[in-house]
């Protein structure tokens, strides 16, 4: 038994050393269209992994999400740039990050005590609120027209196409330097998740979403754990709006709405609620989907291209369409989502690799017990 363990857990390392290199090889082969994909992919991930352990896991529903991507972004922007304190860029992304999480703090006394579609309303509240402070703090979030995002620099290394770098005779860019970044917080956000989930305080959320009676009989502080999943939830999403805000370059209100808010709820019912690949798998397909149809849009059917005529279905469009219809079928087939089909997937192909015995094979019978030898009986 534990030869066969230890050779699991040398397959899974192999696996995932094989799956990094992997990952660290597009911007050697890649265009920055390519590479913009797999950063902002990286980005939602990252964003859908903490709605995952808020909502698939302590079975919480948040209409907010797009609140702290928004904070985590801002928070960003205005602690290293000017006007702001102008602090380090290292230190300023550590402190965004605390400033969602300090924002899901103060509203995690709601997330305590609310659940449901009740939970949902109030976070819908943070949108329309914090768009509006979007737009009318201009000393702080540049009002409409937003701001520019200062490059990250990291110990004289800056993630921006400022100073030429050549890496293997590949010129290295904005998009390049950030591919690596993102990795590395995608790879952190991964692990950390994955811990969480299988800790005795993920246990416990857990549990809260299977039934609040059987978890507050076992003893899980119902509260607490729903206001902490709510804060890391929250931390998560302004990591998220930290790297969002380095790949775009610039941030402006309008993108953090309630539209934004949707699709992080569609990335974790279409990868599958609860699981850290389903929020990623989700998050990869959300997001990708009207970036690919908006450059493949003169070859698609029924799709025009944007700018067009009016009363034409554009990529944006037709993409929310798309994969509005995907979480139908996900709801109707697979309610577990992409994570779900492909554990199943994986399942049948081990069943089929198994030798099974079939029904035809006759087994030898073993031969009857001999019978147990009676004393002679003696004739009176």
């Amino acid at each position: 038994m534990s030869d066969r363990i230890r050779a699991l857990l040398t397959r899974r390392r192999a696996t995932l050393l094989t799956v990094a290199v992997l990952l660290c090889l597009p911007p050697f082969y890649l265009d920055a269209f390519w590479l913009r994909i797999g950063l902002f992919s990286m980005a939602a991930a990252i964003g859908a992994i903490g709605l995952a352990l808020l909502s698939g896991t302590a079975g919480q529903l948040s209409l907010g999400h797009a609140f702290f991507l928004a904070v985590g972004a801002y928070g960003y922007t205005w602690l290293a740039g000017d006007p702001g304190p102008g602090l380090p860029t290292a230190l300023a992304v550590p402190l965004a990050v605390l400033m969602a999480g300090l924002a899901g703090g103060l509203f995690s006394p709601v997330a305590g005590r609310v659940k449901g579609i009740y939970l949902g309303i109030a976070t819908l509240a943070l949108v329309f609120l914090g768009h509006h402070v979007l737009l009318t703090a201009e000393s702080v979030t540049g009002g409409f027209n937003g701001r520019s995002v200062p490059p990250l620099s990291l110990g004289g290394f800056t993630f921006d196409t400022g100073d030429e770098l050549t890496v293997l005779g590949v010129p290295f860019g904005a998009e390049e330097r950030l591919w690596f970044l993102g990795l590395a917080l995608f790879a952190l956000t991964w692990f950390t998740a994955r811990g969480l989930l299988r800790s005795r305080p993920g246990r416990a959320l857990a549990a809260l979403r299977d039934s609040e009676t059987a978890a507050a009989v076992m003893g899980v502080d119902v509260a607490r754990h729903r206001s902490a999943a709510f804060v890391v939830s929250s931390m998560y999403a302004g990591l998220a709006g930290v790297l969002l805000a380095l790949a775009f370059r610039r941030v402006v209100p309008d993108y953090f709405g309630l539209v934004l808010s949707v699709d992080y709820l569609a990335m974790i019912v279409i990868g599958g609620l609860g699981s850290v690949a389903g929020a990623t798998a989700g998050a990869v397909f959300v997001t990708a989907l009207p970036l690919l149809m908006t450059r493949y849009a003169d070859q698609l059917p029924l799709v025009a291209a944007p700018g067009s005529a009016e009363g034409a279905v554009g990529p944006t469009e037709a993409a929310r369409y798309l994969y509005g219809a995907a979480i139908v079928l996900v709801l109707l087939y697979a309610p577990d989502g992409l994570h779900g089909l492909a554990r199943r997937a994986r399942d049948r192909l081990r069943r089929r690799r198994t030798p099974t015995t079939t029904r035809d094979t006759v087994l030898p019978t073993p031969p009857p017990p001999a019978a147990a030898a009676r004393p002679k009986e003696h004739t009176p």
